[in-house]
């Protein structure tokens, strides 16, 4: 049986997120999704851009469903990439980072962590936090 990513474990990468959030002193939108892209745990910050609750969804469901960062993806998106035009694909995925997917040990995508209302840098600073409270690594 494959790996699953539990409300528990879900809540866990959300909580460490929001840790690093605030000791970045930036309000934010935090998104866990299971390996399908469905919804698992939010949270938005007081204070959080009320227009990236949505962004932050996106890029956790972006993340799981391609497997990768939505950072790579948006290299891999751009005018003349390989992947050029995906985003409009799937319901419109999001090709800026700060959505970075939850792997198990041997390396199977359970799920995705997707951050909003930062910097893209602050971001994906937010995201990772998650990331390595669950104990993986960015694909």
């Amino acid at each position: 049986m494959p790996a699953r990513l539990g409300l528990a474990d879900a809540r866990h990468v959300l909580d460490a997120a929001l840790r690093k959030a605030d000791e970045i002193g930036q309000p934010m939108n935090v998104a866990v999704v299971d390996h399908g892209g469905h919804l698992l745990a939010f949270a938005r910050q007081d204070g959080a851009i009320l227009g990236s609750i949505d962004i932050a969804a996106r890029k956790a469901r972006t993340a799981a469903l391609m497997e990768m960062t939505t950072e790579q993806l948006g290299k891999a998106a751009a005018p003349g990439g390989p992947l050029y035009g995906i985003e409009v694909t799937n319901g419109g995925l999001m090709i800026f980072g700060g959505g970075i997917p939850l792997t198990e040990a041997g390396g199977e995508v359970v799920g995705a962590v997707g951050v909003s209302a930062g910097t893209v840098e602050q971001d994906i600073t937010v995201a990772q936090a998650g990331v390595d409270a669950w104990g993986g690594v960015a694909r």
